[in-house]
């Protein structure tokens, strides 16, 4: 009688320790990413809940391979600047943001106001380049940052683009304060998004940080939108009526955008 065929016991434990160390290794990096302190061994424990032993191995490896540095005097690591050179493949391959950074030039020369290109990751926008206000003295923008999309303009413009229900998979009760004036509710997002809708712009009033306004509009060239551009505003130097005016500005100058983008084919 022929024996039936079986996977080799070292195929069968390869797979899934491979699979498992990889997912570790990703969870790791971005445990540094979310952090900016540098982290020693039982910061990373604690926050992780790997085992030491699996955490020294992770450790040696992502530092041999450049993705952390160590501090030999505290025996702390952070980030690694292979890292940066990583993050900026993803934006040097990216055919929007040469489109992108033209449209944010023209917007700042128009509005005199710093301005933003981000793309939706979930409940998240990540900022994906950026042009400096010569008159910003505090507002903080660089290129990787990461915010809450229901506590940004751009955030709510973008989840503007889905339906109700697409919103509630996205997001789960309470939202995360930012500031004393940041929405903390999914069902008091479901109404700025529909005032989003009907304005044509997102808003937001020191709800992603204090002593900063902002407005921004999608780019249209994908359905639903995943990017979105804003221009932030210092409190103290905007009118309502100003910020209603850069909204409209805002809301044309993405509506070119997308048709550049569509034109040129790219998706």
């Amino acid at each position: 009688m022929p024996q039936k065929a079986t996977t080799p016991v070292s195929d069968k434990a390869v797979e899934p320790a491979g699979v498992k160390s990889a997912r570790r290794a990703i969870d790791l990096v971005e445990t540094f990413a979310a952090n900016g302190v540098w982290l020693s061994l039982a910061d990373l424990q604690a926050r992780t809940g790997f085992p030491r032993s699996s955490l020294h191995g992770l450790l040696r490896t992502l530092l041999d391979a450049g993705w952390l540095e160590a501090d030999s005097h505290t025996g702390r690591y952070r980030l690694g600047v292979r890292a940066l050179i990583c993050g900026t493949a993803y934006l040097d391959r990216d055919p929007v943001i040469p489109y992108a950074t033209e449209a944010l030039e023209r917007v700042r020369e128009k509005t005199g106001f710093t301005a933003h290109y981000a793309r939706r990751n979930g409940a998240e926008v990540v900022y994906l380049e950026t042009r400096e206000s010569a008159r910003s003295t505090h507002l903080v923008s660089r290129v990787g940052r990461t915010l809450p999309a229901h506590a940004t303009a751009l955030g709510k413009a973008l989840l503007a683009e889905l339906t109700h229900e697409e919103i509630e998979a996205v997001l789960r009760d309470p939202l995360t304060a930012l500031t004393p004036n940041t929405i903390t509710s999914v069902e008091a997002l479901h109404a700025e998004c529909a005032l989003t809708r009907e304005r044509g712009y997102g808003s937001e009033f020191e709800e992603g940080g204090l002593g900063v306004r902002c407005v921004a509009s999608v780019i249209p060239y994908r359905i639903p939108a995943t990017d979105a551009m804003s221009c932030s505003m210092p409190v103290d130097q905007v009118t309502d009526d100003d910020v209603e005016r850069v909204g409209e500005l805002l809301a044309e100058a993405t509506a070119e955008l997308g048709r550049r983008l569509r034109r040129a084919g790219i998706r």
